[in-house]
């Protein structure tokens, strides 16, 4: 039987994990990796830490399962999107990776404004400029480091940082590529009217594949580190929310999937291309190769949660521990005692500012209708309520541009919540899936690997092979009717506090 690899490189830890050709999670491993903040807005990451993290679970998985060497055909990779990784001449880090959450270049973005009109980059790069992407990034470190600068003859994306250390190749693929804001996306190729408009050289740029193209093979020192073969071949991969597109089979239009990890996203496949005007929603190429997906995004979804969790819920992972539960099963536990609207409690989640609908970086989060009858629990409640607002926003529009959506899957930590799901079910207006498999970015990424192994027909044939439906969650009437109304309002709350978000920035 043949295996496959899955490597997803996430914000908070890089996952592996072995197939085998049937779909089946033989073996996993994780390693978590810090995120800096050097000043309010911020977000960065040692590439380097990625490396370690790679090859450490590389090796884990290799060692634990026992699967011959031989047997491993292919590596998928996926991970964060939008991270700019700078390499010198030797192909050194430059550097710590300035990544998707990372709100700083808003400058950069209004440069980039002026040096071409927003139509032309909605036509061009199916999105305006945005403070998260990397070509704003990439201005940023010219504009304040340009020691840094002279000295970068490579920008990678995260996970393509990754396939250098494993191939030695400078590449990337379509779905990744164009969250960079450098990406012809009608064309899926690199824009040239875009890298001359900027002065960026090609040159530092890798290739572009399709997601299911093999890139390389793995170098003779990686094998002898991580005990694999250097036949085994490395596919194109995908970006995170690409990847989990196939690993949850939406792969066909009328398809899609709402994800609670850190951000959260609700991405809907299409076999058109399709462009919102106003920029709201990002269009990019899907790893289905010919296609591409529409997605919007709220940057701090179980960004939101976990901090929370981590600054008040000390008694809670107490509680937790003592009893051998995830803290999160507690949280749902208790979170299920609140009623849908949390007694009139709204709660924003702009911490790391917000992409869909808002495309604003200054705005930040906040507890609105606080009273003295709310506890902990209504908060938690409230911090829940408001992602699962953010992310019916998403779904909103994507419904404006005539995006019909019959098949709502749910994935993402968060996607594991039975109260979350209930939530985004309410909020829709529609069931809400689960798959059987919940390897989620990694088995997206290995299903990859296996079409461009030969191992799979075609993308669209794997996930008919492999992915099953695990559960449903239908709405609850009285709780969307409550959440209906409360949503007019959530949303009516950032209108009125848009000027105040841009006075506390100047701060």
């Amino acid at each position: 039987m043949n295996y496959l690899i899955g490597i997803d490189v996430g914000t908070s830890a890089t996952k592996t994990v072995l197939f085998d050709e049937a779909g089946n999670a033989v073996c996993s491993s994780s390693r978590e990796y810090p995120l800096y903040q050097p000043e309010n807005g911020w977000a960065e990451q040692r590439p380097e830490d990625w490396r370690d993290a790679v090859l450490e679970t590389l090796k884990s998985v290799v060692e634990k399962s026992k699967v011959p060497a031989a047997d491993i055909a292919g590596i998928g990779l996926s991970g964060q999107m939008h991270g700019l990784v700078m390499l010198d001449e030797s192909g050194e880090v430059i550097r710590p990776s300035i990544i998707w959450c990372d709100q700083r270049t808003g400058k950069e973005t209004e440069e980039m404004l002026d040096i071409m009109p927003r139509e032309r980059w909605i036509e061009i790069t199916a999105n305006p400029p945005l403070t998260g992407w990397t070509a704003a990034k990439i201005l940023w470190v010219r504009n304040h480091e340009p020691d840094n600068f002279k000295r970068c003859r490579h920008i990678l994306l995260p996970k393509d940082y990754i396939r250098y250390v494993l191939t030695g190749i400078f590449a990337t693929e379509v779905s990744d590529a164009s969250g960079m804001q450098l990406l012809d996306v009608p064309g899926r190729g690199w824009s040239k009217e875009v890298l001359d408009a900027l002065a960026i050289d090609k040159s530092m740029l890798g290739r572009v594949y399709e997601s299911c193209e093999v890139t390389g093979a793995l170098l003779p020192q990686i094998a002898s580190q991580t005990g694999l073969h250097t036949g085994v071949k490395v596919v194109g991969g995908a970006g995170d929310n690409a990847a989990a597109a196939v690993g949850t089979g939406v792969v066909r239009d009328g398809t899609a999937f709402t994800t609670i990890g850190t951000s959260g996203v609700v991405f809907a496949h299409s076999s058109k291309l399709s462009i919102d005007p106003k920029g709201r929603v990002h269009t990019c190429c899907c790893a289905v190769p010919g296609a591409w997906h529409i997605m919007g995004v709220t940057q701090g979804a179980g960004l939101s949660l976990k901090w929370f969790k981590d600054q008040f819920c000390q008694d809670y992972v107490a509680e937790a521990n003592s009893q051998g539960k995830d803290v999160y099963d507690l949280i749902n536990r208790y979170v299920d005692t609140v009623t849908a609207g949390s007694d009139k409690l709204f709660y924003l989640p702009y911490l790391m500012g917000e992409r869909t609908p808002h495309l604003d970086p200054d705005c930040r989060g906040v507890f609105f209708g606080l009273s003295a009858i709310h506890t902990k629990k209504h908060l938690l409640r409230a911090v829940m309520e408001g992602v699962a607002y953010s992310l019916c926003d998403c779904n909103d529009i994507l419904r404006e541009m005539g995006v019909e959506v019959n098949r709502m899957m749910a994935c993402g930590g968060g996607g594991r919540s039975a109260v979350w799901r209930q939530m985004l079910s309410d909020l829709y207006g529609c069931s809400v899936k689960t798959v059987k498999q919940e390897e989620g970015p990694a088995l997206g990424a290995a299903i990859l690997a296996g079409v461009g192994c030969g191992i799979y027909p075609g993308v669209e044939e794997a996930c008919d092979m492999l992915i099953g439906v695990e559960s449903s969650t239908e709405p609850d009437k009285d709780n969307a009717e409550t959440y209906a109304e409360y949503h007019k309002l959530y949303r009516n709350l950032y209108r009125s506090l848009k000027l105040d978000f841009k006075e506390l920035a100047k701060l």
